[in-house]
């Protein structure tokens, strides 16, 4: 697998068009921009083209944690063994997501939420050998009437698709799972994503639960819905909004993840600061070489901290109609790399770190942030051991003939997550300079 290229200079160019610090971070009304207001207040219409986002603190949530929760670990106050539910608020289709240590080993946590009598547990060749037995265990100790079938894929991005998919089917079938069975999902995000598009689709849709066990997997994809399969053409163009039963987050799996996937998932961590919560950003500046070195008080916080903020956003915007759509930033940049690089050359991680760097890059061209915000994106990425450019190969034909069939094209328009006004801020938007995004592509690619 290739490692994460870095030989493109970065040198954005200096604009005056700035938004002063301080000033609100909502876009004003047009047509083109609709801004969020808390819950009881906003309008019941979303904007086709354009969407400002709301920080974290300005957004009425509905989300609680319990049970032991984690805490911020730079006031030490933090237990070596961690327990906290963030619940997902989405009425009769709500969830529970667990977070703590030795939770594969809590029989009664993952029984509570399967569904009839019949499982089928989706991973792949890497973890199966180190966690499916356990999770067998925890679904059938002490209670006999439960049978658990499992199937094995092949582990990694390029096996993201239909072909492979059809494997669940197969085995489902093959073992009569009925429409009262549950899939489970044990594994990075693509088992995830692509068990839960199974369980959408079977007999027309079964129970499924999220076992991440991956940093990715457990501060973004395990967490609201999202499921399906890449396309050669454009990455995640087919599936389904299908939500899970639980989330069940042992943190303990990431002790086997190797440093380079431990990265990845870190830049999913990052996002989160930078478009909504920018005192958790400040948090990760402070704590980069902990998480790195993989602190367990300080890996429990960080996916405690994106839990939270997935939720809040899923609540609100479950279909993504435009606020949850900022969770994306960096990624319409990203997919394109990972459809026009290959596949798994990069991790999905590797790819949205570049991607987030043009965005904030393009952000900058257009004066809608100061330069301080730049620097920061680029020395956090740098210190997590990210790829802040494209692999060289990527051109800014390749760049565009990916982004003109990206998900967030409507009506022939492509819309961007971008960074706007202070820290924590962004806008979901088509509303842009075609010139700035040119020369952004131009910066970042050698033809």
């Amino acid at each position: 697998m290739a490692a994460p290229a870095s030989s493109s200079i970065y040198s954005p160019l200096r604009s005056s068009q700035r938004i002063p610090r301080g000033l609100c971070n909502c876009s004003p009304p047009s047509a083109s921009s609709i801004s969020l207001l808390p819950r009881g207040l906003r309008s019941t219409s979303l904007g086709r083209i354009g969407f400002s986002c709301l920080s974290s603190d300005q957004i009425l949530t509905r989300v609680a944690a319990s049970s032991a929760p984690v805490m911020d670990p730079t006031k030490g106050e933090v237990s070596l063994k961690v327990s906290t539910v963030v619940d997902v608020d989405l009425g009769d289709r709500s969830y529970p997501i667990y977070i703590g240590s030795g939770l594969l080993d809590a029989p009664d946590l993952l029984q509570r939420h399967v569904a009839g009598k019949r499982v089928l547990v989706v991973t792949n060749t890497t973890i199966a050998p180190l966690y499916l037995d356990r999770v067998v265990e925890a679904l059938t100790r002490g209670n006999s009437h439960v049978s658990v079938e499992s199937v094995i894929l092949p582990d990694g991005e390029k096996y993201k698709d239909m072909g492979t998919m059809m494997k669940i089917f197969d085995k489902a079938i093959e073992s009569r799972m009925d429409r009262r069975c549950t899939f489970v999902a044990l594994g990075g995000g693509v088992i995830g994503d692509m068990c839960g598009f199974a369980a959408a689709t079977y007999v027309r849709g079964v129970n499924f639960i999220q076992i991440p066990t991956t940093l990715m997997a457990q501060v973004d994809s395990s967490v609201g819905g999202k499921t399906g399969i890449n396309h050669p053409l454009a990455k995640n163009m087919i599936g389904a909004f299908y939500q899970p039963q639980c989330v069940l987050i042992d943190t303990d799996t990431l002790n086997t993840l190797p440093d380079r996937e431990l990265a990845s998932g870190i830049a999913e961590v990052i996002k989160y600061g930078l478009i909504r919560d920018a005192k958790f950003f400040e948090w990760q500046e402070r704590n980069m070489e902990a998480l790195l070195a993989r602190d367990s008080s300080a890996l429990a916080y960080a996916i405690k901290r994106s839990c939270e903020n997935k939720a809040e956003v899923v609540s609100l915007d479950e279909k993504e109609s435009g606020l949850r759509a900022t969770l994306n930033l960096g990624h319409t940049f990203g997919h394109a790399i990972e459809s026009g690089f290959g596949y798994g050359q990069w991790f999905h991680g590797e790819a949205v770190a570049a991607g987030t760097v043009m965005a904030v890059d393009l952000s900058y061209r257009l004066g809608w942030i100061d330069s301080s915000i730049v620097e920061r994106v680029l020395n956090i990425l740098q210190q997590a051991k990210l790829p802040t450019a494209p692999p060289e190969m990527m051109t800014v034909e390749l760049f565009k003939s990916a982004m003109a069939v990206d998900k967030k094209v409507a009506d022939g328009l492509l819309r961007l997550i971008l960074l706007k006004g202070p820290l924590g801020s962004c806008v979901f938007t088509g509303d842009y300079d075609r010139k700035a995004l040119d020369e952004t592509l131009i910066a970042f690619c050698k033809s």
